[in-house]
């Protein structure tokens, strides 16, 4: 088994069709520069040869630091034939923690743009086992290539056929919510991650893809599907010009979009406010922290072909299950608005999940867990093909994600949940983000959902203050515009009223204002409640 043996077979199939389409401005157009599946195919080939001759080889790690490019999926194909590891390491989670993960993989290669590789000359120490060395630009300097030179290697070469649980990628967490950990892909994951999300959407070659999340264009690549890079910064979702987006989804009839809701929040507006529609988008799919009822409903208004769609995972494990926007609009956005947490849909065929009692322990078993029923809170656990066992080189990490069931293991995916009578999952926000107070149990999503009924309110956070058990509980709000015109006393006065008069919130006694929430780093939404707790309680004492 390969992963790359997909995208061979798809490029045999599909050779004179574009596969990948870069955009370059030019006045107020953009011109394409093009690269065919045979071609990339092709130029894959060239660079695992060249590669081999400077020296990666099988089982060797490999951190790729490389723009969206025609030439980087070629790249990340190159190092699967060849059974190298490529390591993803999201550049904006912090110099420590990038420094950090690049230490503790230990790489012996490093393909990446000049900047990294003169930085890799300050910090030495982090990159001190790198041995083999190529630049996306610039000439030979040292042991360090330039990835031009490679294409004069042979483009003819026969993949490595590796074990299917062989570690293919490492891939970081974001770190949103502790330490960014490794998170160890195998072929065999990928493969069967692929095959589902082609079958949940329908996906077949004929489809145009917009990855505004750059690695999913490596999945709709390997089923056919042209892959139009958009004109943004894809570790900045949020800075995303939805003009630019516009641009490139009109200039190439593209028929399906993934990325962060903070991507499609602008667009959406930008596509309201202008009345614009996009008739040639049948799937606008949206991941990396709950969506709004809102957003759903907006693009209804300018997708007359298409709907928005919520997958629901994480790193670990993807998919687990989807819902689209119509169905979330129709049966479960009401629900939502009255604190019943985010319906996420059912899982996907082959996956199980199940809601465990909440423990913060190891759970060694699953036999010394304890399985709640429909409707009762607790922690999302979930078992399948598509899940990962185990975390690079961090065996407490490990321990405290995964639960031993025979032969088999269940992941912890550290948000908290029911099922309902449907077998649906419905999302309440993140362990971590849990408020406990003498009176009980109280979760970010439901909670919120409360406080952003009021016009004003653009977001609001849940925060707890104080040691769990014992917590006291507030509200942080991030005002939208029509909020900012309100007196704050005015504000906090209307949402205390809300507050008091709904059981789910009636502990909240306190309402704090931010002006910007912090977000993750990868997908720039989902809200760090933790350091507005921390910020809170240093403003108090």
């Amino acid at each position: 088994m390969n992963i790359a043996d997909s995208f061979t077979q798809i490029s045999r199939i599909h050779q004179q069709k574009v596969a990948v389409k870069y955009p370059r401005r030019a006045g107020n157009k953009y011109n394409y520069d093009t690269i065919t599946f045979g071609e990339l195919e092709s130029l894959a080939n060239k660079y695992a040869n060249g590669l081999s001759k400077i020296g990666f080889s099988r089982g060797s790690k490999t951190i790729l630091f490389v723009r969206p490019s025609l030439q980087f999926p070629a790249l990340v194909f190159a190092l699967f034939k060849l059974g190298v590891v490529p390591v993803f390491i999201d550049p904006g989670m912090g110099r420590k923690n990038l420094l950090a993960a690049i230490e503790e993989i230990a790489p012996q290669g490093l393909i990446a743009e000049p900047e990294v590789h003169f930085l890799s000359l300050i910090f030495r120490k982090a990159f001190k086992s790198v041995k083999f060395k190529v630049t996306t630009k610039g000439l030979k300097v040292g042991n360090c290539f330039p990835l031009a030179a490679l294409e004069n290697s042979a483009a003819g070469f026969e993949n490595a056929q590796l074990e299917p649980d062989e570690m293919a990628a490492i891939l970081f967490t974001s770190g949103g919510t502790g330490r960014p950990k490794g998170v160890v892909y195998t072929h065999k994951i990928y493969t069967e991650q692929t095959r589902l999300l082609q079958k949940l959407f329908d996906l077949n070659e004929n489809e145009i893809d917009l990855p505004c999340f750059p690695l999913f264009s490596l999945f709709t690549l390997c089923m056919g599907m042209t892959s139009c890079i958009p004109d943004m910064d894809p570790s900045k979702p949020a800075k995303a010009d939805p003009r630019k987006l516009l641009q490139n989804i009109t200039d190439n009839k593209v028929t399906f979009m993934a990325g962060s809701p903070a991507i499609w929040e602008k667009l959406g507006d930008y596509c309201e406010k202008n009345k614009i529609t996009l008739p040639t988008v049948k799937y606008l799919v949206m991941f990396g922290a709950p969506v709004r009822s809102e957003l759903h409903k907006k693009f209804g208004g300018i997708l007359p072909n298409g709907t928005t769609y919520t997958p629901y995972g994480a790193t670990e494990c993807l998919p687990v299950s989807k819902i689209s926007g119509k169905i979330i609009l129709d049966q479960t956005a009401t629900l939502t608005s009255q604190g019943k947490g985010t319906c996420v849909g059912a899982p996907v065929p082959g996956v199980e999940v199940s809601i465990i009692e909440i423990n913060d322990d190891i759970i060694e078993n699953i036999k010394n867990s304890r399985l709640l029923g429909p409707y009762q809170i607790g922690e999302i656990i979930v078992k399948g093909d598509i899940v990962t066992a185990n975390y690079y080189q961090s065996p407490l990490e490990t321990a405290q994600t995964k639960i031993a069931d025979g032969k088999s293991f269940w992941h912890r995916i550290g948000d908290l949940g029911y099922i309902d009578d449907q077998g649906r999952i419905w999302f309440c926000g993140r362990k971590t983000h849990r408020v406990e107070t003498p009176l009980g149990l109280l979760c970010s999503v439901n909670c919120e959902a409360i406080f952003n009924a009021h016009l004003g309110v653009g977001r609001s956070a849940l925060i707890g203050l104080g040691e769990k058990g014992n917590q006291s509980v507030a509200i942080v709000i991030e005002r939208n515009e029509l909020g900012k015109k309100y007196g704050r006393k005015v504000l906090e006065k209307e949402l205390l009223d809300m507050a008091k008069n709904n059981s789910l919130t009636a502990q909240i006694k306190s309402v704090h204002f931010c002006d910007h929430f912090p977000v993750d780093v990868r997908h720039n939404i989902k809200i760090d409640r933790l350091k507005l707790a921390n910020d809170v309680s240093r403003r108090e004492t």
